[in-house]
């Protein structure tokens, strides 16, 4: 939630700064703002040049920013919002200033203790209703009260800070950049000649364009970039830290569009390739995390939202591929749970991102009682993973919609060949995904997204929309509510099939759309069975199966994969939300009120 991208170097810096927002604008587009450091030839009574506006950045141009930053600047930092404290104004966008305009911070996350630093300020000047203007404000009244130069300054300042949170300041008399980093990511980009330039950000696609060369910021530490180069400390003792430099191997062209209208419609179409890739793992790995899982005394897999459905499904498949009990758990749940946890214990953690906030308290919560801890990700270097024991990337590239698609059915592939391997039939699970990779490749082709959007213009008045499964694809209706719940709007929910005589039934009137979805297996009759009950009360059926039923008013064919069913039973809800969306003129991409990294509480 909310993107960072600083930049110090010698090109146009607020240039790089704004195309840098753009490509972080799925953390945030309530609002954002640059401010850049006016070169040294400048009015000294001018240090910085800010531009702040509500709205998304995507369509704004170079030649738009350069009206309201005037000059060139070597140094600029930049912030898109997703609004927590303080409404959607100009004045709460990022950045915010001290009272002598020396001092500019951007700033991702919540500081707790907000109220208690402002009421100790009471001779400062605030001009927004954020948590984040008490940041620069207490940076300069470090500085003027304890006589701190800036570097300690934001040092013992973001040691007061409460919460999980993570700012860039930039200092216009000593023209120093610094970052602190406590629980909220900040990654520090090099370029070719690492001592002339610097990338700060939330998010390696934010610099991406012009270097893969990384070193992280880990909790409780800083980084500060002036003319000497860049420099690592520890925010509790001040020590200096020692980084290595990480290759990212991601494709830049997997962060863009490629000619498709937006990315949500790209992504999902990527999935010919992506579960391919997914289940591109090595054996050894597989064997040795599935004999953890045989060997552990109780297992949890923990997870948020969709990542958190995921979880739901493997819940099942270990149960009935390898007659393992484990238990799926909502992470920000998690800490209630914490009474069975042992050393013996083994956590398996989801996250497309791996800074997701409630998956990484889960995992405090785990290690504090020494428990194994294997993650799941899309973000190789993340935080969850440099927490984390051991992990998978489950290989989907970068995923730039809100909405998650191709991250979802990667870790149901990644998953199923996992509940395979702890059955001792790692090559059939491999298999069968190989299969189910090959399926997904046929059905996606023009003909199908054709007769999807057929039903999406049936669907696009529909206000509500139930989704039923059951066994391994009861999860897949949650998630397949969710998906038409974030993109598109629509009030949808998601039962298990027999619990519908247990009171969803009392909602259905003549013409209600619920989606069925009936995988080729041993739940497939009473499946059937419930779209009857449903259809018998006026209901519209929608069958998302195999085989086409009498039952069913409109017929979504997948393919019949086994125990993969999860995975393409859910790939027609996604291209449906989708068209649905653009027929109500949605951005797909992103979501009223909804940020892609979930990075607070």
């Amino acid at each position: 939630m909310c993107g960072i991208i600083a930049y110090a170097g010698n090109k146009p810096a607020a240039n790089v700064v704004l195309e840098g927002l753009k490509k972080l604008e799925y953390r945030g587009y309530d609002s954002w703002g640059i401010v850049a450091l006016a070169d040294k030839a400048e009015n000294a009574e001018r240090p910085f040049y800010v531009i702040k506006r509500v709205g998304k950045i995507g369509g704004i141009n170079w030649d738009y920013v350069s009206e309201a930053i005037r000059g060139e600047s070597h140094v600029a930092v930049g912030h898109t919002r997703w609004s927590t404290h303080g409404g959607v104004t100009e004045q709460n966008a990022h950045p915010h200033l001290d009272c002598s305009g020396k001092i500019a911070v951007v700033h991702n996350g919540i500081v707790d203790n907000h109220q208690e630093i402002r009421a100790g300020l009471g001779s400062h000047r605030f001009l927004s209703q954020t948590d984040t203007e008490v940041i620069p404000h207490l940076i300069e009244e470090l500085m003027s009260k304890e006589e701190l130069d800036f570097i300690a300054a934001v040092r013992k300042a973001a040691s007061t800070l409460k919460g999980r949170s993570a700012f860039v300041a930039i200092n216009s008399e000593t023209r120093q950049m610094a970052a602190a980093r406590k629980g909220t990511p900040l990654i520090i980009g090099l370029h070719e000649n690492s001592n002339e330039e610097f990338f700060i950000a939330s998010d390696v696609t934010a610099f991406l364009d012009y270097t893969n060369k990384v070193m992280y910021i880990d909790d409780n530490e800083m980084a500060v970039v002036d003319g000497g180069g860049i420099a690592f400390s520890s925010l509790t003792s001040g020590n200096e830290l020692k980084k290595r430099v990480v290759e990212i191997h991601w494709h830049v062209g997997s962060a863009e569009k490629d000619g498709y209208d937006h990315f949500l419609i790209k992504e999902v179409m990527e999935q010919k390739h992506t579960i391919a890739a997914a289940i591109n793992q090595d054996d050894a790995k597989i064997l040795a995390v599935a004999n953890d899982v045989k060997s552990a005394f109780g297992t949890f897999f923990v997870g948020c939202g969709t990542a958190g459905k995921t979880c739901m499904v493997a819940e099942y498949l270990f149960s009935k591929i390898s007659g393992k009990h484990i238990n799926s758990v909502v992470a920000s749940e998690f800490s209630n749970y914490q009474h069975y946890l042992t050393p013996k214990t083994l956590m398996i953690a989801v996250s497309q991102s791996g800074e997701t906030a409630d998956v990484l308290e889960a995992i405090d919560v785990a290690k504090s009682k020494n428990v194994r801890v294997v993650s799941l990700l899309n973000v190789f270097g993340s935080t969850m993973m440099r927490a984390s024991d051991d992990f998978f990337m489950v290989n989907a590239g970068a995923e730039r919609a809100v909405v998650s698609t191709k991250a979802t059915t990667a870790q149901i592939a990644v998953l199923t060949l996992l509940a395979y391997a702890t059955a001792g039939k790692l090559q059939e699970g491999k298999l069968l995904l190989m299969n189910a990779a090959s399926a997904v490749n046929d059905m996606l082709n023009p003909r199908y997204e054709e007769r999807i959007k057929k039903l999406a213009l049936q669907l696009v008045d529909k206000k509500d929309v139930f989704i039923i499964g059951r066994g391994l694809n009861y999860p897949i209706a949650l998630e397949a509510a969710i998906k038409l719940q974030e993109t598109c709007y629509t009030h949808a929910q998601g039962f298990a099939g027999g619990e519908l005589k247990h009171g969803p039934l009392a909602l259905i009137e003549d013409g209600t759309a619920c989606i069925a979805i009936v995988a080729n297996d041993e739940t497939k009759q009473d499946m059937i069975s419930n779209a009857a009950e449903v259809k018998a009360r006026g209901g519209y059926i929608i069958g998302i199966a195999p085989e086409n039923n009498e039952v069913f008013d409109y017929w979504l064919k997948v393919p019949d994969v086994g125990n993969a069913s999860p995975i393409v039973n859910i790939i027609p809800v996604q291209i449906l939300a989708y068209h649905i969306a653009v027929l109500r003129g949605i951005n797909p991409d992103y979501p009223r009120n909804l940020a892609k990294v979930c990075t607070t509480k």
